[in-house]
């Protein structure tokens, strides 16, 4: 395969999502530092791209190369940026997209060994490589549903969420990613985060196996602990790959019990202690409010067996999206062509 100096170098975004993609899929966590150095390559190479095309021969292709240019990094990196703020993409996501805008904002061009063939194959007018890397990353993420559903459709599971989501025993949720789709009332959508589970469960140092136990022991707010735990962040494993759990000690180093909390603490309107877990923790829990909290609990200790949406890290189908754009090209601007609208 052939191509440019500054093209070829491009390919490491390749392994780079790679790892990123199968990262987020183990832990839901991407570090920082996984970008950084990508993010200073893609400066580079835009900058020699710039010079190229500016020290070139036709005004033309200077105009192009500026509009798609701008194009990527004016209108990617603030969709991506505002996605984020929404909530509709991770921090991770949205790093991942504005690099993207970067790193690709024309189309590469790699040339194969066979006469007159080149990829990516299927190029769009407008010839903004990070719009198709975009476009390609939805068609990809569009296939998940539909997988999911067939496959609560051959085990003959039926449910509101059999699109979104699969069953799984209530007494080994903490051991997966996602949120419940159940509440005390039936099917929800906003369900409790499994990651702030696993926050207020490290926080106050109890395992789900504890208070499935005895419930209404925990309910109350005179079974917290005086000195909780670090919350920490509700992932499976740390960038060490060492489990995050509670360490046994409910939070205590100094010999108090939680027998030792007044009676006037069990007085609080605050069953299972969702209020003060959220108050006391510097950060939020990934937006859950007490109430996702409270019913999440009381669905997980009523139920042997709860559905819950593991949802698809974004950088799974980003990845694909990009080996699909960097080898056929655009599949969206394929498929309107097919059907005249292109």
């Amino acid at each position: 395969m052939l191509g440019s100096i500054p093209d070829l170098l491009r390919l490491v975004a390749v392994p780079v999502f790679g790892w990123a993609a199968y990262r987020d899929v183990k832990t839901r966590r991407v570090p920082n530092r996984t970008w950084t150095p990508l993010a200073a390559l893609a400066v580079v190479l835009l900058l020699w791209d710039a010079y190229s095309v500016w020290t070139g021969p036709t005004a033309v292709g200077q105009r192009l190369f500026l509009i798609r240019v701008a194009i990527s990094l004016g209108f990617v990196i603030p969709l991506s940026y505002g996605f984020w703020l929404i909530g509709g993409f991770g921090g991770a996501d949205a790093k991942a997209f504005m690099l993207v805008a970067v790193l690709f904002p024309v189309y590469p061009v790699y040339y194969l060994p066979i006469p007159s063939v080149a990829l990516p194959l299927q190029q769009t007018a407008i010839g903004v490589f990070s719009l198709t890397v975009l476009s390609n990353t939805v068609l990809a993420g569009v296939v998940y549903p539909l997988a999911v559903a067939a496959g609560n459709l051959a085990r003959g599971r039926f449910s509101l969420a059999m699109f979104i989501g699969r069953p799984v025993a209530a007494a080994s949720v903490t051991e997966e990613y996602g949120r419940l789709l159940e509440s005390p009332d039936g099917f929800d959508r906003g369900g409790l985060d499994l990651d702030a589970l696993r926050m207020y469960l490290q926080w106050r140092g109890c395992s789900l196996a504890d208070i499935r136990v005895d419930p209404e022991q925990h309910r109350r707010p005179i079974s917290l602990p005086a000195v909780p735990n670090d919350p920490g962040d509700g992932s499976l494993a740390t960038d060490g790959g060492d489990p995050v759990a509670g360490d046994g000690t409910n939070g205590r180093d100094d010999g108090t019990t939680a027998e030792a909390v007044t009676d006037a603490t069990d007085q609080i309107d605050d069953p299972w202690g969702a209020e003060r877990f959220l108050a006391d923790i510097d950060h939020s829990a990934y937006g859950t409010s007490p109430e996702q909290l409270r019913d999440g609990l009381d669905v997980l200790v009523e139920q042997d067996e709860v559905w819950i949406s593991p949802g698809i890290p974004f950088l799974v189908p980003m990845f694909a999206g990009l080996v699909v754009s960097l080898t056929y090209g655009d599949v969206l601007f394929s498929l309107l062509q097919a059907v005249g609208l292109a």
